[in-house]
């Protein structure tokens, strides 16, 4: 069987429309970015690159020395190609605008460059999260304010996830596929076409040491999972819980599951733990174009207007019918 790659994929997107040339070649540019740092991480403590980095990102969290290395390589693999008018990086705490040193593009890309960083010491997969909008019309020099876009204005997004394989999953408007990464030839193939998620599950992840922080609705919908067969559900539930986001999403993808971050009392004045732009939105484009839902627990994701660069929310995504159930409890109150 003839084995497509990642370009020969985007070159036929580009043929039916779905992409023009300039966001083909973007999309191009973050495989390469990604090829990169699979190379860091898969070298590990044989490259020096493992423990903290001595700073904080703009979350006032414990850098490791993987996540600079990941953020440098991708604003400098994207910052020369002229299809962007600018980078965020939920490792930075401002926007970075390309510089005049080089032509500028009409799109905005933003990322996470390492997600489940405190995975990498542990040689757990961890991955990267990126997301692309385009930059409004008439905007000579790019702004904050550009940024702020809900996730519905989304024209591309994707993750990697840095496990056994390297594997690229992306979405640009026609469902959303994966690639593995063949090593020895160095490129993306196309493996996995028109990945969905079940409506229904028997999985759900979240962190439940922090179960006696959780809000009513969500104490209430665990608890009925956790009491299986015998309760209310009238079926078994298991927990899997990577903490690495694109590790548990990746596993939804694959084979169906909720992922919860819940709003928490230790998180409410914060908004949440995950951020909206870099990690929130571009995963639940995704889980929405494979039949999934999304939500806060009481909004929509996609819909939510930022108000901040690095704005968190509460996350609740996966198959379609387990999340509808938690929304309508935190609906109900």
């Amino acid at each position: 069987m003839r084995r497509v790659t990642l370009t020969q994929f985007l070159i036929e997107q580009q043929r039916k429309g779905l992409m023009g040339a300039d966001l083909r070649l973007l999309m191009e540019v973050v495989a390469r970015a990604v090829k990169a740092i699979a190379v860091n991480v898969s070298k590990g403590a044989l490259a020096g690159v493992l423990g903290e980095a001595g700073s904080d990102n703009v979350q006032g969290e414990a850098q490791k020395k993987l996540d600079v290395i990941a953020n440098d390589i991708l604003i400098q693999a994207n910052e020369w190609g002229g299809h962007l008018a600018a980078m965020a990086s939920e490792e930075v705490e401002e926007i970075q605008p390309i510089s005049s040193d080089y032509p500028k593009g009409g799109y905005l890309l933003l990322f996470d460059p390492l997600d489940g960083s405190s995975n990498i010491d542990v040689n757990i997969s961890v991955g990267t999260i990126f997301s692309v909008l385009r930059s409004p019309e008439g905007s000579q020099t790019a702004t904050e304010a550009d940024f702020m876009q809900p996730g519905t204005a989304q024209v591309a997004a994707g993750y990697s996830v840095y496990g056994p394989s390297t594997q690229l999953i992306l979405t640009v408007g026609d469902g959303v596929h994966g690639f593995t990464l063949d090593r020895e030839m160095g490129s993306f193939i196309y493996t996995n076409p028109y990945m969905t998620i079940p409506e229904d599950t028997k999985e759900y992840a979240i962190n439940a040491s922090n179960e006696r922080f959780w809000e009513a609705p969500i104490q209430r919908y665990v608890s009925e999972l956790k009491a299986g067969a015998d309760g209310p559900r009238g079926k078994d539930f298991n927990t899997r819980w990577v903490a690495s986001m694109v590790a548990d999403v990746h596993r939804i993808l694959t084979r169906g599951g909720v992922f919860m971050y819940p709003l928490d009392s230790k998180m409410k004045d914060k908004g949440g733990k995950l951020r909206l732009m870099y990690e929130a939105n571009p995963m639940a484009l995704i889980v929405e174009a494979a039949g999934g839902a999304a939500t806060t627990g009481r909004e929509r994701i996609l819909d939510i207007q930022p108000t901040k660069l690095h704005q968190r929310v509460p996350v609740v995504l996966g198959s379609k019918n387990e999340v509808e159930l938690v929304t309508r409890y935190h609906l109900e109150g």
